[in-house]
C-alpha cells in the first residue's frame, strides 16, 4: 500500500488494541511511530484502513502494519535487522497458513480456526524443541503407573451431556508459565485447586513456583520438565503447598522457600485414571472435578489454535509433550470435545482454553495418562 502526501495518524484496531501509525520529525526525513492503546471488549482482528504519513517517497506493507502490531501486542523485539528480516518471514509463512486454513473453517471444512499467536514466528521444529526441552520431561507412557486405580461406577449411564467446572466456582485464572518448561506444575496445581474447593468451598491459587522450586527429590526437574504424579507424591510426602499468593511464580529455577504457615492445600495420595480409557476419564471429570491431563501439543495446529474443536488426525496418542487441565467436556454442532484450560496466559486460544476432540481414539492421548489428587 503506497500514499503520498502528508496524513493525519491512523489506527489499526488489533485483538483489542489501537495501534496508532503516526509521522515524526527526526531532522533527516519523515519516520513512521507506533504507540498502543488497550481496549476492553471481545478479541476480534480487525483491520481498519490505514493512511500513512509520508513526506517523500516513503511506503509500508498491510503486512508490515499487522507485523509490527503483532510485535507490539506481545512485545517481541530481535537483536538484529536480519533476525527480524528472518523471523518476519517465518511470521508471513504462518499467517499464510492461519489464512488459508480459517477459508476452510469458514466453508465448514476445519472444525476450528487458527491466529496469530506468541509462537507466529517460530518454525513448528522451533515450537516443538520450545515445548519438549522441559515440560514432561522424560514421560515415558510404558512405565508402571503407581497411583491409585480408577474404580469406576458400575452401571453409569447417567453422566452429564456437559460439565464445566468454571461454572462451579473448581476452576483459577488462567495462568502463564512463560519460558518455564512448567507445564506439569501448573496441571497439578490447577487439579488440586479443585479438589481442595470440593472439599472446603474455597478456591485458593496454589504455587507452581513451589514445585517447580522445591519437587527435586521426587523426580521432577523444575523448568526442565516434570510429571504431574510426581509432584502429587511430593505434595503428600511435603505436608502441603502453599498459596501462589505466599510464593509467588518466577518461571525460573530456584531456592525452595516452602513455609509450613502458608500452606494453602494438601493432599493424601492421587488416583490415576484407566489408561486410555476416554469413557473413564469422562466419568472422573463428571464426578470428580477438574484432571491432570498429558497430551501432544506439537503440531503447529496446536501452536496456532485460536477456537473451535480441535481435530487433529496427526496427534500422537503416546508422544506426549505437555500437561494441562481438563476442565469439563460437551459437544459444539455435533462433535464431542474436552474443554481443557491450558498455562500460556490469555492471549493463547480461546482464552486460554481449548475445545480437544473427544471419542475419537484417545486423539492427542488426552486419556493416556490423566490423573487426580486425593484431599
Amino acid at each position: 500500500m503506497r500514499q503520498s502526501g502528508a496524513a493525519s495518524p491512523q489506527v489499526i484496531l488489533i485483538d483489542n488494541q489501537d495501534f496508532h501509525i503516526g509521522q515524526e520529525e527526526d531532522g533527516s526525513g519523515n519516520t513512521l511511530s507506533f504507540t498502543s492503546t488497550r481496549h476492553s471488549g471481545r478479541m476480534k482482528l480487525l483491520l481498519v484502513a490505514a493512511a500513512l504519513a509520508v513526506a517523500s517517497c516513503a511506503s509500508i506493507s498491510l503486512e508490515d502494519l499487522e507485523f509490527h502490531a503483532w510485535k507490539l501486542k506481545f512485545g517481541r523485539s530481535y537483536n538484529s535487522p536480519v533476525e527480524e528480516a528472518q523471523r518476519r518471514e517465518i511470521w508471513l509463512t504462518n499467517r499464510r497458513l492461519v489464512v488459508v486454513h480459517n477459508i476452510m473453517a469458514d466453508q465448514g471444512i476445519k472444525s476450528y480456526r487458527l491466529g496469530m499467536t506468541y509462537f507466529a514466528d517460530l518454525e513448528n521444529v522451533e515450537y516443538r524443541h520450545l515445548i519438549s526441552k522441559g515440560c514432561l520431561g522424560s514421560f515415558n507412557t510404558s512405565l508402571p503407573r503407581t497411583g491409585s486405580a480408577f474404580l469406576r461406577l458400575p452401571g453409569v449411564t447417567d453422566l452429564p451431556k456437559s460439565v464445566d467446572w468454571r461454572d462451579k466456582g473448581y476452576v483459577t485464572d488462567v495462568k502463564d508459565q512463560k519460558q518455564c518448561g512448567s507445564c506439569w506444575a501448573f496441571s497439578t496445581t490447577g487439579s488440586l485447586e479443585g479438589q481442595n474447593f470440593r472439599k472446603t468451598g474455597k478456591l485458593v491459587s496454589l504455587s507452581e513456583q513451589q514445585l517447580v522450586d522445591c519437587s527435586g527429590d521426587y523426580g521432577n526437574s523444575g523448568c526442565d520438565g516434570g510429571l504431574m504424579d510426581n509432584a502429587f507424591k511430593y505434595i503428600k510426602a511435603n505436608g502441603g503447598i502453599d498459596t501462589e499468593d505466599s510464593y509467588p511464580y518466577e518461571a525460573e529455577d530456584g531456592q525452595c522457600r516452602y513455609n509450613p504457615n502458608m500452606v494453602g492445600a494438601s493432599c493424601t495420595g492421587y488416583v490415576d485414571v484407566n489408561q486410555g480409557d476416554e469413557d473413564a476419564l469422562k466419568e472422573a471429570v463428571a464426578t470428580i472435578g477438574p484432571v491432570s491431563v498429558a497430551i501432544d501439543a506439537s503440531q503447529s495446529s496446536f501452536q496456532l489454535y485460536q477456537s473451535g474443536v480441535y481435530d487433529e488426525p496427526d496427534c500422537s496418542s503416546s508422544e506426549l509433550d505437555h500437561g494441562v487441565l481438563a476442565v469439563g467436556y460437551g459437544s459444539d454442532n455435533g462433535q464431542d470435545y474436552w474443554l481443557v484450560k491450558n498455562s500460556w496466559g490469555l492471549e493463547w486460544g480461546d482464552k486460554g482454553y481449548i475445545m480437544m476432540s473427544r471419542n475419537k481414539h484417545n486423539q492427542c492421548g488426552i486419556a493416556t495418562a490423566s490423573s487426580y489428587p486425593l484431599v
